[in-house]
């Protein structure tokens, strides 16, 4: 069934509920028996929202249900503080009717614990982006891979890579709309690009957590997702999965960023947009707030190429927001027609506009053109997801790459890393 129909479908079946009870209702007047008052009664649902930048818009899209639904009320919770938030809501039976989520190592160990509703065999997965669909079920933290089901629908996906601000691009006489498909590519253009005295990467050190989208960028092709689980399990080390990356962003950083790397993420993107530098090696998050400093910024977006290997190349991509339910909701029904009008064509369109995302339909729409670079990895389905979703979020790795980077030890690095590891996982008695 396609996208259209499965909305038209659902939309049919609340046209025939909402008349079945207006009938009733005009027949009770009447003083005839035969109608239940099930309808009767408005329900409420708990509506858990993490994302703090899309808060007024899913607040928005709530009010409009509710105005097509007089029979539900949606008590929207826009939570600052997500993962604390909704961890404390589960432990105290609080369990929301409808959630988004972001897809990451906290989602997948909720998803594991049995907490969501389980999509795996809904027709809506059909109409889904199978790569978006195989990043959601990868994040569930087990290693029986029958146990690795769709516990959340993507609502919209990001991608790693870097942002190319085409005009600087241009004045070099480089193509913005033909990145580099290889390293030895992407490396003689940043070599190009220093040799004109341009700065080819704008880096953000002063906000170490810049430096883990390189990281994520790079790896999407150098490890699949799969080599996590032989990290879990004590057959590989960082030292196997991460050696090669960590070459890579010590010749970057070193060798092609501005003389002070030392800037925050607001200056970064105000540089970007000011034409002083190249390249902004961040995901497709930055894009609105380098729109934010010049709205008519020329913006191209692309993957980082790994590999001197174009073929096997793939797109680190995230879902962003992901849209479930409670598994033990006392109201899956209207739940469910809240979950599927968020889900319609018109709104997933709307959403991935305003915050320059990827729709999560196979037919996949870009909410900004600047995404149209990597629109072609969307629709191959080649895409994996950020390594550091496969990383406890108690582990410093954010402060681990900015002493990489400033030292260029990777030995120390790995070892770092793998030392914080191993204590986690001794801890860890599931």
């Amino acid at each position: 069934m396609g996208t259209a129909s499965h909305i038209r479908h659902k939309t049919i079946a609340r046209v025939l509920t909402r008349t079945a009870t207006a009938v009733c209702a005009a027949v009770m007047g009447l003083g005839v028996a035969g109608c239940g008052t099930a309808n009767a009664g408005t329900v409420t649902l708990d509506f858990f929202q993490y994302k703090a930048e899309a808060a007024d818009w899913f607040t928005a899209k709530a009010r409009e249900f509710e105005k097509t639904h007089p029979n539900i009320k949606i008590n929207v919770n826009n939570s600052s503080d997500a993962t604390t938030d909704l961890r404390t809501r589960l432990v105290k039976n609080r369990e929301p009717d409808v959630i988004t989520i972001n897809g990451d190592i906290n989602y997948g160990m909720l998803a594991e614990a049995g907490v969501f509703h389980d999509f795996t065999d809904d027709e809506i997965v059909d109409e889904l982006n199978p790569g978006m669909v195989k990043i959601a079920k990868s994040l569930v933290q087990t290693t029986d891979q029958s146990k690795k089901r769709l516990y959340a629908i993507p609502y919209a996906g990001n991608a790693s890579g870097y942002i190319i601000n085409a005009d600087v691009w241009k004045q070099a006489g480089e193509d913005p709309e033909n990145p580099p498909q290889t390293w030895s590519e992407f490396i003689a253009l940043l070599k190009r690009f220093k040799a004109k005295g341009i700065t080819p990467i704008e880096a953000s050190t002063a906000d170490p957590w810049t430096l883990q989208a390189p990281l994520s960028s790079l790896n999407s092709t150098l490890v699949p997702e799969s080599e996590y689980a032989n990290l879990k399990d004590g057959s590989k080390k960082f030292s196997d999965l991460w050696s090669t990356v960590s070459d890579e962003l010590v010749e970057i950083y070193q060798n092609y960023t501005q003389k002070n790397p030392a800037v925050t993420y607001q200056q970064a993107t105000q540089d970007l947009a000011a034409g002083k530098a190249a390249i902004l090696p961040l995901g497709t998050y930055a894009i609105p707030q380098v729109r934010l400093i010049d709205k008519n910024a020329n913006l191209r977006f692309a993957q980082m190429p790994a590999t001197d290997n174009a073929k096997e190349q793939q797109l680190t991509a995230g879902d962003d927001v992901m849209l479930t339910m409670g598994a033990h909701t006392k109201h899956e029904k209207e739940a469910r027609e809240f979950v599927d009008f968020l889900m319609s064509d018109e709104n997933v369109k709307d959403y991935s506009k305003q915050q320059s995302a990827f729709s999560p339909y196979k037919n996949t729409y870009v909410g900004d053109s600047a995404l149209n670079g990597v629109l072609s990895f969307y629709k191959a389905g080649k895409l994996t997801d950020f390594c550091d979703h496969y990383v406890p979020a108690s582990i410093n790795i954010a402060g681990f790459l900015q002493t990489l980077i400033q030292t260029g030890n990777k030995d120390k690095f790995l070892s770092s890393m793998q030392s914080e590891y191993d204590k986690i996982e001794a801890r860890n008695f599931r």
